[in-house]
């Protein structure tokens, strides 16, 4: 059988595919992308996209409880028409999609190949009948939820993130196990959109938050939306047609269970065990951080198949990671990665940044802290409510890391992420300007704690002027 021979073969189109191809096409190297199952991308298919429509129109409608208080009448006849909703869900997702499609793979002819590929060989591709000799392999193949064997049994009644956008209706009563960041937006959205939702998880921790008092306020606040049963496995078992999902101490009888207890990366089938590849005791190919190169293979991992940062614009720079290196000799670059950045689309929002204090020495770290509770703008708009956490080093004064659970939480993030990937210290952003009034106040708020907690801050009320002469 004749094999095609390319510089480098792309295994997923997905986004950090799809950045892989723009690496390659710069350097000049041929190349062919290859896509087993739906096209789009998890983000703009069933991820990211769809589950933001739905978070507001959840969040739109939950603004008539304080209708009232505004001087508004007739909030409390509003309801949510749930087959609407996610009508409406698909219809922009399938209008981002198309739009994804359209500026990727619908531009490439025969580039692009259809169809599930296997490793038969590091170098040698097959889909098929095809036959693709590769130089170098570029696998971003992705990741798919997880659903345990016996759950399966209870057929389409389990949803995960692939099935639930798919719905053309919700029952009235709902679970969902895993309160990761998926299960708490979906959990609260759906809560808000009338359905009487419970929640399980294994852990005693929401979100994937990790700094403890800003878990314990957390799950003070979503608690209001829905219930969080916490510490104890779930277990599902049929009951009068209907499912129960119960731990030791509570349980729930519902319709319809989300389970969102993670992904797992799309390995199974490609072949890496045969040819090779190390992997670790889960099975998962191990690879170098820095280069994303699997072993001393000319494999590269990039995006949600390496299992660890799931997140898109992780994605988008591992693909370009693993584009430039398949694209630039043996010899793979390292890069070093941006600082870590984390949102919970919850209201209010959940976030984090940089290190997590989990990681940090407590000697060495200083905290400071402010309560969005009397923040004037908060008030204004009715969020007065939320925490937010900094993290600095107290010898330097640099801001290391920082976590959040408060309005606004997205922008605040971003603000902190440039912070602490450009160095700042907290005197550095002490001299920044703050609007009144706005949410950001809060920022200001906990960098002036921050700064009267360091050793020698005694001139930090100066430290916003600048001094002439």
């Amino acid at each position: 059988m004749e094999e095609q021979r390319v510089d480098v073969a792309i295994l997923g189109a997905g986004t950090a595919g799809n950045d892989a191809v723009r690496q390659v096409r710069r350097a000049g190297k041929s190349f062919v992308l290859i896509n087993g199952g739906p096209l789009g991308t998890t983000c703009a298919r069933v991820g990211c996209m769809p589950s933001k429509v739905l978070i507001h129109a959840a969040d739109v409608l939950h603004e008539r409880r304080h209708f009232s208080e505004l001087g508004l009448r007739g909030g409390e006849d509003l309801r949510a028409d749930i087959p609407a909703v996610l009508a409406r869900v698909r219809s922009v997702r399938d209008l981002l999609v198309g739009r994804l499609i359209g500026r990727t793979t619908a531009k490439l002819d025969e580039q692009f190949i259809e169809g599930y590929a296997r490793l038969e060989e590091p170098d040698l591709v097959v889909v098929g009948e095809q036959r693709i000799r590769a130089e170098r392999v570029i696998v971003a193949t992705g990741s798919r939820p997880i659903v345990p064997k016996p759950w399966q049994a209870f057929g389409e009644r389990i949803l995960t993130t692939d099935t639930l956008f798919e719905q053309e209706d919700l029952p009235p009563r709902m679970a969902v196990i895993g309160l990761g960041v998926i299960g708490v937006e979906m959990g609260q959205a759906l809560a808000r959109l009338g359905i009487r939702v419970t929640g399980f998880d294994a852990l005693d921790r929401v979100a994937g938050i990790s700094d403890p008092e800003l878990n314990d306020f957390a799950i003070e606040r979503f608690s209001q939306d829905f219930p969080l049963h916490l510490g104890e496995a779930a277990q599902i078992s049929e009951e009068d047609g209907a499912l129960r999902v119960s731990n030791s101490q509570h349980s729930a009888l519902v319709d319809k269970v989300l389970v969102s207890i993670g992904r797992a990366p799309n390995t199974a089938g490609l072949g890496l065990e045969e040819i090779g590849a190390p992997l670790d005791e889960r099975g998962r190919p191990r690879f170098d951080p820095a280069t994303l190169q699997v072993g001393d293979l000319p494999i590269y991992l990039a995006g949600d198949v390496t299992g660890e940062r799931a997140i898109l614009h992780e994605a988008t720079d591992e693909g370009r990671i693993a584009g430039f290196n398949a694209s630039h000799g043996e010899a793979g670059a390292s890069f070093r990665r941006k600082a870590p950045l984390g949102v919970v689309f919850t209201d209010p929002n959940v976030a984090s940044v940089g290190a997590s204090l989990a990681d940090l020495d407590p000697d060495q770290t200083v905290i400071g802290e402010t309560d969005f509770a009397t923040l004037g703008r908060a008030i204004a708009i009715q969020k007065n409510y939320g925490r937010l956490r900094l993290y600095a080093e107290r010898e330097s004064g640099r801001l290391l890391g920082a976590a959040m659970c408060v309005p606004g939480g997205e922008h605040l993030a971003h603000l902190l992420a440039w912070s602490v990937e450009q160095g700042l210290s907290v005197a550095d952003l002490q001299r920044m300007p703050y609007y009144h009034p706005v949410l950001e106040e809060g920022l200001g708020r906990a960098v002036d704690d921050l700064a009267s907690k360091l050793a020698g801050a005694g001139e930090d009320q100066l430290a916003s002027v600048a001094r002439l002469g």
